[in-house]
């Protein structure tokens, strides 16, 4: 298979913090990866690392090319919505979406208008008149819209509600994803999302310390639950 994302080696350290903590991997093209790990692990640097937004040692390449050198290419074929809305609050949104086909080549208009008339977001609506579901709905019916090989996701569901969160993941799968793309989803709420991954990877203090396809996990881990008294027998086996 092809690999869409090839990292070796890769460290970012601010100061004594190793964030990312010389970490080497593969995704590979038509597979959904969880980076799962908790809050502060390293899983938004390592993506700002793979998104070219921040530098770090080591040898990583996104769909061939080199995330800070040839950034501007990349991004012609990634989409990113990240843990807290960007999308500028005093626009509208049918302006958003002329502003988006203005500048993105690969933007279809045409389906951007096909998934919102699912929703019931104004089109003269300002931005900021959005409750935070439908701001997420707007950022998403935007980024699918757009014929990219890779979609990035940051905590996108942060702060919504379950319902949102059920019917964010569902159009993700209905509208976006076919074999031919690749999403890398973060968060720290791995049952929310497990039933969609192909592959998993656990992010620990800046290290890798899980890297499998979901169809192995069955196999080769369980759940364990002990009482206080006994958790460090627990942790023996």
């Amino acid at each position: 298979m092809t690999s869409v994302v090839s990292a070796r080696n890769v460290s970012k350290h601010y100061g004594d913090v190793r964030a990312v903590d010389d970490v080497s991997f593969d995704i590979e093209q038509g597979c959904i990866t969880g980076l799962i790990g908790p809050n502060g692990a390293g899983k938004t640097t390592l993506l700002k690392a793979v998104l070219g937004l921040t530098d770090c040692q080591g040898s990583l390449s996104v769909l061939g090319l080199d995330p800070f050198r040839q950034r501007k290419e990349l991004m012609q074929n990634i989409c990113f919505i990240a843990d807290v809305a960007v999308l500028p609050r005093w626009i509208r949104v049918n302006q958003l979406l002329d502003f988006v086909e203005a500048v993105h080549s690969h933007f279809s208009r045409s389906r951007a208008d096909e998934l919102l008339a699912r929703t019931k977001i104004p089109a003269k609506a300002k931005v900021r008149e959005l409750s935070k579901g439908m701001v997420t709905q707007l950022h998403l019916s935007i980024i699918t819209a757009i014929d990219a090989k890779l979609l990035v996701l940051d905590e996108p569901t942060l702060g919504l509600d379950i319902l949102f969160r059920k019917e964010f993941y569902s159009n993700l799968l209905g509208d976006y994803f076919d074999e031919g793309r690749t999403i890398i989803i973060t968060t720290h709420q791995v049952e929310e999302i497990e039933n969609l991954l192909t592959d998993v990877m656990f992010i620990d203090n800046g290290r890798i310390v899980l890297d499998a396809s979901m169809d192995t996990l069955p196999g080769q881990y369980v759940e364990l639950l002990a009482s206080s008294e006994n958790a460090e027998r627990a942790r023996q086996f």
